[in-house]
């Protein structure tokens, strides 16, 4: 199955998004998952098996724990696989980049100028 089949389920995607921050027991992202979907126990076992043997996720025992990882490689080949298609987007976010830049440069001069006007009071 290619990564990009594994990641159009949002399940798959947030376990990925809780597993970037680091190294987390089964039963805590378990828990996450739980809260946010609703789907059972049995339900993220399979969502963490498909992520593990995808090759996404790493499993390790640690005493009676399951302890899943991020593995970042499979995520770099998916990557890649969006590389012709950022000519769609990369000048409309340099674009936005732009004018967010302008509204911060725009705010400070506006702020420079209100601050000029009104002089700090002195004390008499």
């Amino acid at each position: 199955m290619h990564a990009l089949d594994i990641l159009g389920d949002p399940v798959r995607r947030r376990i990925l998004e809780v597993l970037a921050d680091g190294e987390l027991a089964a039963g805590d992202v378990g828990r996450i998952v739980q809260a946010e979907f609703g789907i059972s126990q049995p339900g993220v076992s399979q969502h963490l098996r498909v992520l593990r043997e995808s090759g996404l996720a790493t499993v390790r025992a640690d005493g009676t724990r399951r302890l899943y990882a991020l593995d970042p490689e499979p995520l770099a080949e998916a990557a890649q696989w969006f590389t012709p298609f950022e000519r769609f987007w990369t000048p409309r976010l340099d674009a936005l980049g732009t004018e967010l830049a302008r509204g911060r440069r725009q705010r400070r001069l506006e702020a420079s100028a209100a601050a000029a006007s009104h002089p700090p009071e002195q004390e008499h």
